[in-house]
């Protein structure tokens, strides 16, 4: 079976070490920490409720995925922003692309590496996630879907953290440039709708007529990682959409609008999923056009 021969060597060499299992140890007191301050505050919820307890414990899981998702969103761009940097940095780079492997594949083989890394820790909290599923009576089903989020939040994470760990010459840079990309994306999505809302409420107040078809600004949180993760998360737990309550709420979207069937069903999950899969893509690919060293020249005729 084919592997990219990063992901073997960089999976073995850190299997011998003892920081994974440290890791690991961190991880999972963090998370244990988390559900035992989560089961006070249900308990201490429904200490005066004739509500039976069991009932909140589903409140659990969200808790623990965002505590988890929240861990890699921090981690995972620090793996890979070290990852070319850092061979610039211990001078041996310009060894690694003597190598047969291309660009791409040495930029992949990286982003594997930490993806592997980071699901791993994600496996190793099964435990502790499967109460949450024992007690609370939820479907094991959902423990897959948060699998595949997490799966979608490391790859994301570590394309961002990979293209500035190929533009920047420094570690230290490169992390501090990805988490720049984040708040590109939880932020500068965001703010076209809010800027549209503003203008909307003061062509209001004025009596003037509203702007035509402004409303599909709301397409810009497609690409908005904390409402990706809050529709999935109202999704699981009432069977709604978050995206179509808060329409409703604002009012400022109509039916027919372009984001009022997006919004529907399960299409905004599913085409929010193809955009963050393509961005991490096209991260990729100008991370591998970046450290090619053969660059393409223009031909004087």
């Amino acid at each position: 079976m084919w592997l990219n021969p990063i992901v073997k060597r960089d999976v073995r060499v850190q299997s011998r070490s003892m920081k994974i299992c440290w890791g690991v140890f961190a991880y999972e007191l963090i998370l244990s920490f988390v559900f035992f301050v989560a089961m006070m505050v249900i308990e201490q919820g429904n200490r005066y409720s004739t509500n039976n307890i069991y009932s909140a414990l589903v409140w659990l899981y969200p808790v623990l995925a965002v505590t988890q998702l929240i861990i890699l969103g921090i981690v995972v761009p620090v793996r890979t922003a070290s990852s070319i940097s850092g061979e610039k940095e211990r001078q041996t780079f310009d060894i690694m692309m003597t190598t047969g492997m291309t660009p791409f594949s040495i930029i992949l083989g990286k982003v594997m590496t930490a993806v592997v890394q980071s699901m791993f820790f994600v496996v190793a909290s099964m435990p502790v996630m499967a109460l949450c599923f024992v007690i609370g009576g939820m479907s094991i089903s959902y423990l897959f879907w948060f699998l595949g989020v997490a799966l979608l939040v490391s790859v994301f994470s570590a394309s961002i953290g990979i293209l500035c760990s190929s533009l920047c010459k420094r570690s230290i840079s490169a992390v501090i440039m990805s988490y720049v990309f984040y708040i590109v994306f939880f932020v500068g999505t965001a703010a076209p709708f809010f800027i549209y809302a503003i203008v909307e409420a003061r062509r209001s107040y004025q009596g003037m007529a509203p702007y035509n078809h402004g409303e599909n600004t709301a397409l810009f949180f497609l690409l908005n990682p904390a409402v990706y993760l809050i529709e999935f998360f109202v999704k699981v737990m009432s069977g709604e959409s978050f995206v179509s309550i808060f329409s409703n709420l604002t009012g400022t979207v109509q039916k027919k609008e372009l984001i009022s069937y997006v919004a529907s069903g399960n299409w905004w999950m599913i085409i929010s999923t193809v955009l963050f899969l393509a961005v991490s893509f096209s991260f990729l690919l100008l991370a591998a056009r970046r450290i090619n060293p053969i660059k393409k020249r223009k031909v004087k005729v």
